[in-house]
């Protein structure tokens, strides 16, 4: 038995997740009319499409900064896409403005793993081995891995969760916006400033 896909559940999934009417109405019957199975599936294709244009070259985009309230911490961050069209694009300049917020207020080191200096992770290897000492050698691999993983989650600016919607992760924001825009978007570089640090 299948259900009925309606005009308004298919505009609420497209307002939820920025797809295409078509890609919401295929999700909807795809998922028997279940909008959270039909928002996993359009995410799904979201990042598939985005590791596509990953390979694009985004050289136009836009440098941002963010000034908290009192002037206690900066952001200065270049953001990149394809095309000065969508550089001018307000999804895009929203977009940006949305990571500029979250950088000051999760206060991420790199912007993904490999920037991440390397003597910081083995530093972090050496305590959660250490804290896990005296446990078999199996569980204290999964125990490093998962205070590592932890490590990247809170340091690393694509592994955190989205200060505006802690469901989603920064990679996952990026993919759906470059599913609204059509483009390849890579967040180049950032400074965070902290008046005192």
């Amino acid at each position: 038995m299948s259900t009925t896909i309606t005009a308004s559940m298919v505009n609420d999934l497209r307002k939820a997740t920025g797809a295409g009417l078509m890609k919401c109405k295929q999700a909807l019957v795809e998922a028997n009319g279940n909008v959270e199975e039909a928002s996993t599936i359009l995410r799904k294709q979201g990042e598939a499409s985005a590791a596509k244009k990953a390979e694009r070259d985004a050289k136009e985009g836009v440098i941002e900064s963010y000034i908290h309230l009192g002037g206690k911490v900066g952001v200065l961050i270049e953001v990149n896409c394809e095309t000065d069209f969508v550089a001018r694009n307000d999804d895009f300049k929203a977009f940006v403005k949305d990571i500029c917020l979250h950088i000051a207020a999760a206060a991420p080191t790199a912007v993904n793993r490999e920037e991440v200096d390397q003597e910081l992770v083995e530093k972090e290897r050496e305590i959660a081995a250490a804290q896990a000492e005296g446990k078999p050698p199996m569980a204290v691999q999964k125990i490093v891995e998962g205070k590592l993983e932890k490590f990247y989650a809170q340091s690393v600016l694509l592994d955190q969760p989205f200060v505006k919607n802690p469901d989603q992760t920064i990679r996952e924001y990026i993919s759906a916006t470059i599913q609204k825009t059509g483009e390849n978007i890579q967040i180049r570089r950032f400074t965070r400033y902290q008046l005192g640090a």
